[in-house]
């Protein structure tokens, strides 16, 4: 697969999650309107995609919380995402979280205390 269709493909993935997560088609009670999807790597033949889970909560158990749930759920969304999406194959999902915000933002307050 060349790079513009995996690109192509990724940010597919990225939208109908985020959509099914926006408009609560996935019932997990774990998996809050919360949650965005940050990025989609999938592999170079497409039958696996990485896809990162950020929260908007601050708690860390919450965004685990989340991946358990997204993970337990990770059938139910390739189903629809075959349904959706017409693909040839339709990648396996592994859900990571990603604690890249809130990282970002705690070094940013700590250079706002340096700044004072």
């Amino acid at each position: 697969m060349n790079q513009i269709r995996k690109r192509r493909l990724e940010e597919l993935i990225r939208e109908e999650i985020s959509r099914m997560i926006t408009f609560g088609e996935i019932k997990d009670p774990r998996v809050s309107t919360f949650l965005s999807i940050t990025r989609v790597e999938a592999a170079q033949d497409g039958s696996h995609a990485r896809v990162w889970v950020s929260s908007l909560d601050d708690s860390e158990v919450s965004i685990d919380a989340a991946i358990a749930g997204l993970t337990h759920a990770a059938g139910f969304i390739q189903a629809l995402l075959a349904r959706r999406v017409r693909l040839r194959l339709t990648p396996v999902l592994t859900f990571v979280p990603d604690r890249g915000i809130k990282e970002e933002f705690e070094i940013t307050e700590k250079l706002k205390g340096l700044l004072k």
